[in-house]
C-alpha cells in the first residue's frame, strides 16, 4: 500500500486503523493465552509482552531499527523477496502497533481476570472447547475491558511520534504521520499549520474520549452470543425429564485420587451409585477441589476416574479427557449461570450440537419439568437464589450427564428457602439414572438428601458409610462434630465397658466395648433424658445454668453432681422440645440427667 501525496491525516488514519487490528487479534491472543500461565515465567513474559509501554519511543524505534533495518537478518531476508521495511507506510504500522499493543493486551488481560473462573468451568462441564469457552463466555464477558483496551490502543497508535520517526522517518505523503508533521511544521516555522493539525488532533482524542462512555460493553456481549439457545422455547407439556439410562445396569463413579496442596495432601477413595453420596467436611477440608477433580477442571497428581466402565482418568496410563468429554454435570455453589445469557440460552448452552428445532423443543421440556418456563426470557440477575438452582439443574440435565456433582448447591440460599428447594431438587432428580455426588459442610442437608456419608478432614477420609450407621457411632471426634455432636469430652479406658470423664466429673457404662485409641465421649443432645427422679444406669443430678430459646424447642445448659456457682460454666447442652421444658420449669432442682449407653459415642483422634 501506498500513500505517496497523501495528507497526514489520510496516513494516520490508516496507520492506526491497521495497527489497531493487528493490536486487537494479538492483544486478545496474548491475554488469553497469559490467563492459563501459572508458573514463575508468568511475570517475565508478562514483562516482556509490556516493555514498549515502560521504555521510551525512541528506544522502542531503535529496537526496531535493529530488527528490520537493512543489515540486520531480518532486513536481509526481507529485502531478498523483495520488501523493505524501513521508511516505508508499513514500518508506521510496525511502530505504531509495538508500542500500542501492551495497552491492549493489559486491559484485556485485567478484563479477562475479573470473569469469574467458575463460569468457564461450567462451560467446560458442559461439553464446550476451550475456543467455544472463549468466544462464547469469556470474551463477551470482558467485553467492556476489550472495547475500553481497543480504544486506548487506536489513541496511543495515533499519538505515535518516537518509534515512528526512528522506523519510518519523515517523508511527506508517505510516512509523514500527524504527530511528525506537527513537529515539521513547527521546525519549519509554520505555527498555522501547526495548529491546525494539533486542532485535528484534539477532536480526535476527545471523539475517542467519547467512544469510552458508550454502552459498548452490551453491544459487544451480543456480538458473540452463541448459536445454543438462541431460540425463543415454546411452552409444552410438564412432563418427566428425557434422561436416557447410564451405560451401566447401576450407575457407578469410581474415584482414586491424589494431589498434594499447600496445607496438606488430599487423599481419595470413593465410590458413588444410585444412592446419593455425601462428602461432608469443615471448609478447607478438601471437598470442593475433590469435585472439580472429578469433572476435570483441576488436574490431580495421580489416581483415576472411572465413570459406568468409562476411564476418564488414569495417569498411569497418561489418560485424562477434557471436561468436554467427561459428561459430567456440574452445579456450582453460586451456580455459575451466564450473565449475559437468558435463562433459556442458559439452559440450551449445551444443545448447539442438536439442530434448532430439536434444542427448542428440549430447552421448552427442562423448563416446564423445572418449573421456570416462565423465566425463559429472564437475565439470572433478576431472578431468586431458588430459581438460579433450578436453571443450574436444568442446564446440567440439558447434556444428559452420567453423573451429576454438587457443590454446596443450599449455601447460597436463605434459610426459609432451603427446605422447599430440597424438596423440589428431590422431586427432579428421583428418576435420574445418574451417580450423584453431594458435597455439603451442613450434616442435616448431608442427613436429608444423601443415604451414604463420607466425612473428609484435610483431605482425608475419616469416617464412610451409610448415613444412620455413621451419626450412631462417627469414630472420631472430627466426624463426631460435623455430624452434628454438641458434647464431646476427653476421656480415658478404665476397662472394656467403663470410661472416666473427667470433664463431665464422671465414670460411664458403655454398651459397646471401648476402643484402644480411645479419646474421647461423645453424646448428641438431643438423646439426654431429663427426669425428676434418678433411675437407670449412667443417670446423675444436673442444674440448669442457662436456656437459650428456638421456635420448637429449648436449649438447656447443664451442670452435673452439684449447684453451679457464680460465674461457672455449663458441662453440657441438651435440646429438648417447648412441651417438655414446660414440665421441666416447673419441677424442683436438681434435676436427673441420664446419659443411656446406647447412646454413648466412643471417639478417636484417628481412624481406626
Amino acid at each position: 500500500m501506498t500513500f505517496i501525496g497523501a495528507s497526514p491525516l489520510l496516513i494516520s488514519l490508516a496507520t492506526t486503523a491497521t495497527a489497531t487490528a493487528c493490536t486487537f487479534a494479538l492483544g486478545i491472543l496474548a491475554a488469553w493465552r497469559m490467563l492459563a500461565v501459572r508458573t514463575s515465567v508468568r511475570a517475565w513474559l508478562d514483562g516482556v509482552l509490556t516493555l514498549p509501554l515502560i521504555l521510551p519511543p525512541t528506544v522502542v524505534g531503535y529496537f526496531l531499527l535493529l530488527l528490520f533495518g537493512r543489515h540486520s537478518i531480518v532486513g536481509m531476508a526481507l529485502e531478498r523477496v523483495g520488501i523493505t521495511i524501513v521508511f516505508s507506510w508499513p514500518a508506521t504500522v510496525i511502530a505504531a502497533a509495538v508500542v500500542a499493543f501492551p495497552l491492549m493486551y493489559r486491559t484485556t488481560l485485567g478484563a479477562f481476570e475479573q470473569v469469574n473462573p467458575a463460569l468457564l468451568d461450567a462451560a467446560r462441564t458442559l461439553g464446550a472447547s476451550e475456543a467455544r469457552v472463549f468466544h462464547t463466555v469469556l470474551l463477551p464477558l470482558a467485553g467492556p475491558g476489550v472495547v475500553a483496551g481497543t480504544v486506548l490502543a487506536f489513541a496511543r497508535a495515533m499519538g505515535e511520534f518516537g518509534a515512528t520517526l526512528m522506523l519510518a522517518g519523515n517523508i511527506p505523503g508517505h510516512t509523514q504521520t500527524l504527530p511528525i508533521a506537527i513537529f515539521s511544521a513547527v521546525e519549519g516555522g509554520n505555527p498555522a499549520e501547526a495548529a491546525l493539525w494539533v486542532a485535528v488532533m484534539m477532536a480526535l482524542s476527545l471523539g475517542l474520549i467519547r467512544l469510552l462512555h458508550l454502552p459498548a460493553g452490551d453491544l459487544f456481549r451480543n456480538r458473540f452470543r452463541s448459536e445454543a439457545g438462541t431460540d425463543e422455547p415454546r411452552s409444552g407439556p410438564t412432563g418427566e425429564l428425557g434422561i436416557p439410562a447410564p451405560c451401566a445396569p447401576e450407575p457407578q463413579l469410581r474415584v482414586q485420587l491424589r494431589k498434594t496442596l499447600p496445607s496438606f495432601s488430599l487423599a481419595i477413595d470413593l465410590e458413588a451409585g444410585a444412592r446419593p453420596l455425601g462428602l461432608l467436611g469443615a471448609s478447607g477440608a478438601g471437598k470442593s477441589i475433590t469435585l472439580r477433580m472429578i469433572a476435570g477442571v483441576v488436574r490431580p497428581d495421580s489416581g483415576s476416574i472411572e465413570l459406568n466402565g468409562r476411564v476418564l482418568y488414569a495417569s498411569e496410563r497418561g489418560i485424562d479427557l477434557p471436561p468436554a468429554a467427561r459428561r459430567i454435570g456440574v452445579v456450582f455453589q453460586d451456580y455459575a449461570l451466564f450473565p449475559h445469557r437468558t435463562v433459556a440460552e442458559n439452559v440450551g448452552y449445551a444443545l448447539f450440537r442438536l439442530p434448532r428445532v430439536e434444542r427448542r423443543r428440549r430447552v421448552a421440556e427442562l423448563l416446564n419439568a423445572m418449573g421456570i418456563a416462565h423465566l425463559a426470557h429472564q437475565r439470572p440477575a433478576v431472578i431468586s437464589g431458588g430459581e438460579r438452582q433450578r436453571v443450574a439443574i436444568a442446564r446440567c440435565l440439558a447434556m444428559q450427564p452420567e453423573a451429576l456433582l454438587f457443590d454446596e448447591p443450599f449455601a447460597a440460599l436463605d434459610p426459609h428457602l432451603r427446605r422447599s428447594t430440597e424438596e423440589q431438587l428431590r422431586e427432579t432428580l428421583r428418576g435420574y439414572p445418574g451417580a450423584v455426588l453431594f458435597i455439603t459442610h451442613d450434616m442435616e442437608e448431608a442427613f436429608r438428601f444423601c443415604a451414604e456419608l463420607m466425612v473428609l478432614e484435610r483431605g482425608r477420609v475419616i469416617a464412610h458409610g451409610p448415613r444412620q450407621v455413621l451419626f450412631d457411632d462417627p469414630g472420631t471426634v472430627t466426624a463426631a462434630r460435623l455430624t452434628g455432636c454438641k458434647n464431646i469430652a476427653a476421656a480415658q479406658a478404665v476397662d472394656a465397658h467403663h470410661v472416666r470423664v473427667e470433664p463431665w466429673e464422671c465414670t460411664l457404662t458403655t454398651e459397646r466395648a471401648v476402643p484402644a485409641k480411645l479419646a474421647a465421649v461423645g453424646y448428641r443432645s438431643h438423646h439426654f433424658r431429663l427426669q425428676r427422679q434418678a433411675a437407670g444406669e449412667n443417670v446423675f443430678p444436673c442444674w440448669l445454668v442457662e436456656t437459650s430459646e428456638a421456635p420448637h424447642e429449648m436449649t438447656l445448659y447443664l451442670r452435673l453432681h452439684r449447684e453451679p456457682r457464680a460465674g461457672e460454666k455449663a458441662q453440657i447442652q441438651v435440646d429438648v422440645p417447648k412441651p417438655v421444658w414446660k414440665e421441666l420449669a416447673r419441677a424442683a432442682q436438681p434435676w436427673a440427667i441420664q446419659l443411656a449407653p446406647e447412646n454413648l459415642l466412643l471417639l478417636s483422634t484417628e481412624q481406626d
